[in-house]
């Protein structure tokens, strides 16, 4: 049993840097009656949250780490190194990742970017968490590369973030398991592609109340009328809408010449 039968709330996961609030906006708009619960997640916790059964979906980074879990490619974050605002650095708009040769660069726990050859000098031991290697940021023990989103949301007054080329980058992706893809999920991948309500290729609870609207005004004659309501009158009434002529000026022009000799008659 799928849909929202099964699922009375829809469970939505989301990594820290990413910020779902246009897409749960949309989806309040769309499906009033179906309550939305935001769960937050480490990014190296959401594929097993999302297995477990902890969210019907959510916004991971890839790679998800399980086959067993579907993904759509949403967006790729640039990427950053934040630095303080005294740093020699913090004088140039973009730097490369050769520049970083004699600094130490330090590589949280929880690192996000899966560096082949992390650049610069290693430092003593590895920060637990992203936030924790922003403390040393600012103490200025060395820098740090994250993607834009994780620098924003750490962000501090003494601190500053300049663009990284040649850095690897963050892909976010929307996520769910993939023998669990209800009609509720359904709605929701609509939602983050951009479909609209009345999409053919999603399903949408939203009412298609347009169509249904119309409907009762194509039948009959009120399909094609000639000239007005009067002219409407005077086609169903046929070669005895006398009444329908006198009562409407506008309908000498709807029913034509042929139609203005006979009344002219004594």
């Amino acid at each position: 049993m799928t849909g929202s039968e099964a699922t009375p709330s829809f469970r939505l996961a989301y990594v820290p840097g990413v910020t779902p609030t246009k897409w749960v906006r949309i989806w309040n708009e769309r499906l009033p009656g179906v309550p939305l619960t935001l769960v937050a997640v480490p990014a190296a916790e959401a594929s097993d949250l999302l297995f477990g059964g902890g969210a019907d979906a959510g916004f991971v980074r890839l790679p998800v780490g399980r086959t067993d879990l579907s993904a759509i490619p949403l967006y790729t974050e640039a990427t950053v190194v934040v630095i303080p605002k005294d740093h020699v650095v913090a004088a140039v708009d973009e730097i490369s990742v050769e520049d970083l040769a004699d600094e130490i660069v330090l590589h949280p726990l929880d690192d996000t970017l899966g560096w082949d050859d992390l650049p610069g000098l290693p430092a003593i031991e590895r920060p637990a968490t992203t936030a924790d290697a922003i403390e040393l940021v600012a103490a200025g023990v060395g820098v740090l590369a994250v993607p834009q989103s994780l620098a924003r949301l750490h962000h501090r007054k003494d601190l500053t973030y300049r663009p990284l080329s040649g850095a690897p980058e963050s892909r976010i992706a929307l996520s769910w398991p993939e023998d669990r893809t209800t009609d509720l999920v359904e709605d929701f991948i609509g939602i983050v592609r951009g479909r609209t309500v009345n999409s053919t290729r999603g399903r949408s609870t939203a009412p298609t109340a347009q169509p249904k609207r119309k409907a009762p005004e194509t039948g009959g004659a009120r399909r094609k009328p000639a000239a007005g309501a009067a002219a409407g009158k005077g086609a169903r009434s046929g070669s005895g809408g006398a009444k329908g002529a006198k009562g409407s000026r506008g309908a000498k022009g709807a029913a034509g010449a042929k139609r203005g000799k006979p009344r002219r008659r004594p």
